[in-house]
């Protein structure tokens, strides 16, 4: 059984200041952020990951949003350089993290951007959102880093969103799921499912058939339950205002894998 790691990053008191680009501005709760939070990371503990917590950077506000500041795949960490600015310091801190979970490390560079949530893996596929935050030659600094290791690397355009894993992520079977009128190109992934929320589009693989998802997605959880997966519905509701969603808090390994 291989060993299953996730990276945490606790929220910063400034968490309501996060960055908000297709959302209209509501206010956050931060105190109940923080216990989502937590009952977030007992979720991945209670189903077999062995959590790690990336040391606070209390002045970045996005930074709970730990998976944007790296990507992993077999044993080499890619260190993002993120599209906004503003979250570049939040790196360092979760470099240290996966040098100390063994991974060897290669960095973004000027003048490439790239956050970790334009990243989805689907087996030795992965696809890398080209829009906002990630630049082309963001992608040209993954591909160069991934394909010697057996990645094949799919540019994907995304507009309608923050991030590629904002609109789609994948079942355990390698279907992709979304809700198809945030996703800018459905045709482009061989196998796709529409969902009928857009929250319903973001699923963590727990292992076996079991999915953590947002409990704000009831008709896409029972969907999944009618496919044969076993949800598991976690309350992000303080973190969906700023446009997160289950998968950009944390960054999980399954032994030498991401």
């Amino acid at each position: 059984m291989p060993s299953k790691k996730a990276l945490i990053r606790r929220p910063s008191p400034r968490v309501a200041e996060g960055l908000v680009t297709h959302l209209e501005r509501t206010p956050v709760d931060t105190g109940l952020a923080v216990r989502q939070w937590e009952t977030y990371v007992a979720a991945l503990s209670a189903h077999g990951w062995e959590t790690h917590e990336v040391e606070p950077a209390d002045n970045y506000p996005d930074s709970v949003f730990v998976e944007d500041a790296v990507v992993v795949f077999r044993n080499v960490a890619l260190i993002a350089r993120s599209g906004a600015a503003s979250r570049r310091g939040e790196a360092p801190g979760v470099e240290e993290a996966v040098v100390r979970l063994g991974c060897s490390v290669n960095r973004v560079r000027e003048p490439g951007t790239l956050d970790g949530g334009d990243v989805l893996k689907v087996g030795d596929t992965i696809y890398v959102g080209r829009g906002g935050r990630t630049n082309a030659d963001g992608v040209r600094q993954l591909r160069a880093a991934f394909e010697p290791l057996g990645a094949q690397v799919v540019a994907v355009p995304v507009a309608k969103v923050l991030h590629l894993k904002s609109a789609v992520t994948a079942l355990p079977d390698g279907t992709v799921i979304g809700y198809e009128p945030l996703v800018d190109g459905p045709s482009l992934f061989p196998r796709f499912l529409p969902v009928p929320e857009e929250a319903g589009a973001h699923v963590v693989l727990l292992g076996g058939a079991k999915l953590l998802i947002a409990a704000s997605a009831p008709k896409s959880a029972e969907l999944f339950g009618d496919l044969g997966f076993e949800p598991v519905p976690v309350d992000i509701g303080e973190f969906e205002k700023l446009e997160g969603c289950v998968t950009c808090l944390s960054v999980r390994l399954r032994g030498l894998y991401a």
